[in-house]
C-alpha cells in the first residue's frame, strides 16, 4: 500500500470526545507524559519540524490534536500526564479526556505509548501500560530521547526497562531520537505493517 509519512497534515482538535472526527480512516494514538516527546515525534515521523507545535511548557496540549497521514489514518496525539506546573484541576481535565477517549468505545487501532528513556517510568507510565495490557488494544512502547545514549548504553538501559515494565509479550518496543532521526524507519515501517499489512 506504501504510506507517504511526509503527506502528513493537521487535521483538527477536539476538547471532548463528542467532537472527534468520524472514523472513516484506521486511527493511531500516542499517549505519555507530557514531557515524553509526543509532538516531537509526530513531527520527526512526518519530517516537518512545523507540523506539531512543540511546546517549551509541557501540558500545554490540553485537547486531542489530529494529524492526517496520507489520507490513510489519523495520528491521535493525546493530552500528556503528570506535569507538575499543570493545576490540578487542568490536570484532571487532561487525564478525563485521555480516560474518556479509552473508553468512548472508539475504535483504536494502534496506541504508541512514549516515554523518555532518560528517566525511570512514572506511577503513570506503569498504569498506563497497566490498563493497555488489560484492554485487549494493541500498542508499541515508544522510548524517545535516545539520542543521549550510546549504542551499548542503550542496550543496557532498555534491559534494565524491560525488567520494570510489563509489556504485553505481542507489544514491540522501539528506540527513537526525533533529533537524531534514529529508529523512525523502523517505527513507520511497523505502524504500517500493523495498519495495512
Amino acid at each position: 500500500m506504501g504510506v507517504n509519512f511526509r503527506n502528513t497534515v493537521f487535521f483538527g482538535i477536539a476538547s471532548d470526545v463528542s467532537s472527534c472526527p468520524d472514523q472513516n480512516i484506521p486511527e493511531v494514538v500516542f499517549s505519555g507524559k507530557s514531557n515524553a516527546g509526543k509532538s516531537s515525534l509526530v513531527n520527526a515521523l512526518a519530517d516537518n519540524k512545523r507540523l506539531a507545535r512543540v511546546s517549551q511548557t509541557p501540558g500545554k496540549t490540553q485537547s486531542v490534536v489530529y494529524f492526517n497521514v496520507d489520507r490513510k489514518f489519523y495520528i491521535a496525539d493525546l493530552p500528556g500526564y503528570g506535569y507538575a506546573r499543570t493545576s490540578k484541576e487542568k490536570k484532571e481535565k487532561f487525564s478525563k479526556l485521555a480516560e474518556d477517549y479509552f473508553t468512548s468505545g472508539r475504535k483504536i487501532d494502534l496506541v504508541l505509548h512514549l516515554m523518555d528513556i532518560r528517566h525511570d517510568p512514572s506511577a503513570e507510565d506503569v498504569g498506563m501500560l497497566e490498563f493497555l495490557n488489560g484492554s485487549g488494544l494493541n500498542y508499541f512502547v515508544v522510548f524517545t530521547k535516545c539520542d543521549k545514549f550510546s549504542r551499548q548504553q542503550l542496550n543496557k538501559r532498555l534491559g534494565e526497562l524491560s525488567k520494570i515494565l510489563d509489556f504485553s509479550e505481542d507489544a514491540a518496543v522501539f528506540a527513537v531520537s526525533s533529533e537524531k532521526k534514529t529508529g523512525l524507519d523502523d517505527l513507520r515501517s511497523a505502524i504500517e505493517e500493523h495498519l495495512f499489512g
